[in-house]
């Protein structure tokens, strides 16, 4: 087994860490943090603002924000992004790849949404419905589990440190993001975790449904093809030959 590579910058990876970047720089550090415009606010995840005034879109564009505070935040996860992504959007492709990185991102908002609405509701505990959330974890999460699969075989190091296959490493990833949700609970720390496992268990879906559809469907095709070259080849004359070549 080969250890972990990292892949070239592939198009669609380069230019979501672009977009991330320019508005990290742009507009949340000097247009919110330096003229006090707060434009960012109207795109970051307000499960509030998403459940009570329909602001759907944010279910979209959070994972485009993060925090001004800290650029480990950003740095960390444009990271993430080069060394998972760009390995496959390689081996998915371009389309698929964006497909699939949006589809993490909005379903791990909406499953944070959904898990913090009913928690207020059962406890009648606002504060997870009105803190913000914002970062690419959701989408980066839902990458980590695709990489899991695709390349689970791949050794690759825990730490920097460790050996491990990569579907392991994507399981002790989620283990820990379990622990950490039913530990600190939906009100403790500063971290959304439902949304990191939102966007693992997104992914995970996502990719059975494509591959259960990918392989039923070409089943399907060949048995119409199959089907064709019968019917067609009774109706017609022996010396006339089979209407269809395969």
């Amino acid at each position: 087994m080969n250890n972990y590579q990292f892949a070239p910058l592939t198009p669609v990876v380069k230019r979501l860490m672009i977009t991330i970047a320019v508005l990290w720089i742009g507009v949340q550090v000097v247009l919110d943090s330096i003229f006090k415009l707060n434009i960012s606010t109207w795109f970051i995840l307000h499960p509030d603002q998403v459940i009570e005034k329909f602001y759907a879109w944010q279910l979209l564009t959070y994972g485009f924000f993060h925090s001004p505070k800290s650029i480990f935040h950003i740095l960390f996860n444009i990271l993430m992004l080069w060394f998972i992504g760009s390995e496959l959007e390689k081996h998915w492709g371009a389309r698929f790849f964006l497909i699939y990185y949006l589809v993490c991102g909005v379903g791990a908002g909406v499953i944070y949404c959904f898990g913090v609405g009913v928690y207020a509701a059962i406890t009648g505990a606002q504060g997870p419905l009105i803190i913000p959330v914002l970062g690419a974890s959701g989408s980066l999460f839902g990458l980590l589990v695709a990489y899991g699969i695709v390349f689970s075989e791949r050794v690759i190091y825990f730490f920097g440190l460790f050996p491990m296959k990569a579907k392991y490493f994507a399981m002790i990833a989620a283990g820990l993001e379990l622990y950490s949700l039913v530990t600190t609970g939906f009100a403790g720390g500063e971290v959304a975790y439902l949304a990191h496992l939102g966007g693992a268990v997104v992914g995970f879906v996502f990719l059975w449904v494509s591959a259960y559809r990918k392989r039923h469907g070409t089943k399907a095709k060949k048995k119409n093809v199959s089907l064709r070259l019968v019917v067609d080849n009774e109706k017609r004359k022996s010396e006339d030959g089979p209407k269809y070549w395969n």
